[in-house]
């Protein structure tokens, strides 16, 4: 089953920090962004979490939830989140299952080794649950500011 525009995003429960539970029925009413990276603590997560962070105040204007997920443990991602000041909570997802949702996983060469993991991407849900926008092969410099807009326009009715 795979996502499209327009349509509900199937709904999933996984365990954040904060000692949160997110559910994502439980945010409809909101718009939600939803971003995945490969790993906690590396230098492009780190970058595009200090993003979010920095326009956290600009994504509550546009009454927009910032999440940020990978397959880290949760310990890891409370530590990623502490040390960079992040002002939104951050998803374990070790089984992998919203990762699996979203089709986030994909083959990838390091070091001409073959491994799966996170592609670097961003879903933009509107207040109904359904995906507004989606950003697959993320480049970090600058995206942030592309999901703002889209999510500023999504709130306006654009």
């Amino acid at each position: 089953m795979s996502l499209s525009l327009g349509q509900p995003v199937p709904d999933f429960t996984a365990q954040a920090t904060g000692d949160a539970t997110i559910t994502l029925s439980d945010l409809k009413g909101k718009q939600v962004v939803v971003y995945f990276y490969p790993k906690a603590s590396t230098p492009g997560c780190t970058t595009e979490g200090g993003d979010f962070r920095d326009l956290k105040q600009a994504f509550d204007a546009a009454d927009t939830l910032i999440l940020g997920v990978s397959r880290d443990g949760i310990r890891a991602q409370e530590n990623f989140k502490a040390k960079q000041g992040f002002n939104f909570e951050l998803i374990s997802d070790k089984d992998e299952a919203v990762c699996r949702l979203f089709e986030v996983i994909k083959l990838k060469k390091l070091y001409g080794k073959e491994h799966l993991g996170i592609e670097r991407s961003t879903f933009l849900i509107d207040k109904g649950g359904r995906l507004a926008r989606e950003w697959r092969k993320v480049k970090v410099k600058g995206h942030v500011d592309e999901v703002l807009e889209a999510a500023q326009a999504l709130h306006e009715g654009k």
